[in-house]
């Protein structure tokens, strides 16, 4: 037994619901050529929202309130939206071989499903403590958040130890998110991990210290330059965290978040790989001309970086490569440019939201006041920092920034402001970014970049995500 279409999806994730979208938008008589293959058992959602509104003590999210792509302000795609366009959905279902010659899949349940042009969306999965040594994953109370199923199972372990000690372990954007729901639904929190400080991939030491000392404020305790050797167990559960240093910490919960994995072996030795996922060109293609990768599993060429090949694991990425492929994979003209995509992460937790466009390479010039408790006559904290290489604006980091100015320190990246003076630069601060002399008035820099969409769309989604519950905004920050 087996179907064949025309196009498949291979993955249920984000950047599978953003596809689907724009193939509906550019190829709507023919969307019953399309199929989506998911191991979930829900249609495509927004993932972001299970660090955030979804472990919201009161007034948490629930699907199908977030269901892409309601992250872009754009469509909610619930699974009646995929059969009202004729877009078969095979939920539940494991692909567990992939024949990238025959153009063919095949299923845990053992039908075979054939393709002519078929997206890799599959995503990453989150590592555990075994691969680096340390047994008791499988633990009633350990926890890790990739999808739903673990966000449910972090939610049920989390009510069940109300005053408890959580040990979150990795101190990346898992690990602070958690750690920032956990406190606030009055769970104790101690972070291990052994880096010199958090978020040690794009954080400055500077920014890293505002931002472990706001969460030591909130609660949080910080265990830095020390690893996880093991773990005590006793009926199921974990009860003890021990370090290597032979510090013993008690655990009701422990929640995992040492980075992930793209998930490529479907398509080892069938595809070429880089940088860990599926290299492609500009155009999203992978060197089978019948396959293209978008979302966390693709190594694309960036412009912005000379064309160097990246592979970006956040949700901005996976929303604009799966477009982009579609884009292309649909152009029978062969016109499509390649991808033209400004690297953007960005996080919010607390009352706290920051940005990051480009690359942190080169020297980081901070601006603002970085000063824990920061923010001016206890105002919200506004700072941020300019990368700057070879006299150009590389990258650029912004703490409480509004759309517009958000979308002023994209600008200043996309286009590589020139820096002439870097002491000059930091004396001007964000102004560097929202102003441009003309005719000797100051006026903003508002380019048509990534900076505006993704700023607006991150504060609608606030509503979705939970960001702006009354009982958050009006703690004492």
């Amino acid at each position: 037994m087996g179907r064949s279409f025309e196009y498949v999806i291979l993955g249920g994730g984000v950047a599978a619901g953003y596809a689907a979208l724009e193939f509906v938008r550019r190829n709507a008589a023919s969307s019953q050529e399309l199929c989506i293959i998911s191991d979930e058992h829900f249609a495509p959602y927004e993932r972001p929202a299970l660090s955030k509104g979804y472990l919201l003590p009161r007034g948490a999210q629930r699907l199908p309130a977030f269901h892409t792509c309601v992250g872009s302000s754009d469509e909610l795609l619930t699974e009646e939206w995929y059969n009202e366009h004729g877009i078969v959905l095979v939920l539940g279902t494991r692909v567990v071989a992939a024949d990238v010659r025959g153009k063919t899949l095949l299923t845990s349940s053992g039908e075979t499903i054939s393709y002519k042009t078929l997206i890799v969306a599959t995503g990453a999965q989150a590592m555990k403590l075994e691969e680096f040594g340390v047994s008791g994953s499988d633990a009633r109370n350990v926890c890790i958040l990739r999808d739903v199923e673990d966000a449910d199972k972090l939610v049920g372990v989390m009510r069940s130890c109300p005053g408890g000690n959580a040990v979150v372990v990795g101190g990346g954007y898992i690990g602070m998110e958690c750690a920032a729901a956990l406190v606030t639904n009055n769970v104790k929190v101690t972070m291990v991990f052994p880096g010199k400080h958090c978020m040690g991939r794009l954080f400055t030491p500077k920014i890293a210290e505002f931002y472990e000392s706001y969460y030591t404020s909130k609660g949080v305790t910080f265990l830095k330059e020390v690893a996880v050797t093991s773990m005590q167990r006793s009926a199921g559960k974990v009860t003890a965290v021990i370090l290597g240093n032979g510090r013993r910490l008690p655990a009701d919960m422990v929640v995992v978040g040492v980075g992930a994995r793209a998930n490529t072996g479907l398509f080892d030795g069938q595809l070429a790989m880089e940088k860990g996922g599926i290299k492609v060109n500009g155009r999203m293609q992978a060197s089978d001309a019948s396959v293209y990768a978008v979302g966390d599993v693709a190594a694309f060429p960036v412009k912005l970086f000379g064309g160097d090949v990246r592979r970006l694991e956040h949700v901005d990425c996976a929303r604009r490569t799966a477009r982009h492929a579609v884009v292309a994979m649909l152009d029978a003209s062969g016109s499509v440019g390649d991808i033209d995509y400004l690297p953007f992460f960005y996080s919010r937790v607390f009352s706290l939201s920051w940005q990051f466009y480009g690359d942190n390479v080169g020297e980081a010039v901070h601006f603002g006041d970085l000063a824990p408790g920061g923010g001016g006559g206890g105002g919200a904290p506004k700072f941020g920092a300019y990368w700057v290489r070879e006299g150009r604006i590389a990258g650029a980091f912004l703490e409480g920034g509004s759309p517009l100015e958000n979308e002023a320190v994209a600008a200043a990246v996309r286009r590589g402001a020139t820096v002439a003076d870097v002491a000059e630069l930091g004396r001007r601060g964000l102004a560097f970014a929202t102003q441009a002399t003309a005719g000797g008035k100051p006026t903003c820099a508002w380019h048509a970049t990534v900076g505006v969409a993704a700023a607006v769309s991150i504060a609608a989604f606030a509503c979705w995500y939970g960001w702006q519950a009354p009982y958050v905004l009006r703690r004492d920050f």
